[in-house]
């Protein structure tokens, strides 16, 4: 379990999640018919977001109505954010807040945190 893409901004837009399915793209050199499960966020439900999907040749699937168990593992990594990352910072400017999730979800998250699927 990684964090292969992400963005970050002051509001939750079509755009943002485009920058994040990107960037996950990109880190993974651009794979075809693979499923991207999200909750079912306007940003998500976009024709910009569904467009990339379309583009890359990959299948959207959404959690069920209600049912955030569909989107556990995301749900689980963002407690996990706040809990060992944000809650109980002062950061001054979005720049070294965005430096801060960098250097987790990179380094801390990705590297090193050990994940209870793992053992």
């Amino acid at each position: 379990r990684s964090v292969i893409g992400w963005s970050m901004s002051s509001r939750m837009t079509a755009q943002l999640a485009c920058n994040a399915l990107q960037m996950a793209l990109w880190q993974r050199k651009c794979p075809e018919n693979v499923i991207v499960h999200t909750d079912r966020g306007g940003q998500y439900c976009s024709t910009d977001y569904q467009s990339l999907l379309k583009r890359h040749n990959l299948r959207g699937s959404m959690s069920a109505r209600g049912c955030c168990y569909d989107n556990a593992c995301a749900e689980s990594f963002f407690h996990t954010l706040r809990v060992e990352c944000i809650h109980g910072e002062d950061f001054v400017s979005r720049e070294i807040m965005r430096t801060a999730v960098f250097n987790y979800s990179e380094c801390d998250y990705n590297r090193w945190r050990r994940h209870s699927a793992c053992g």
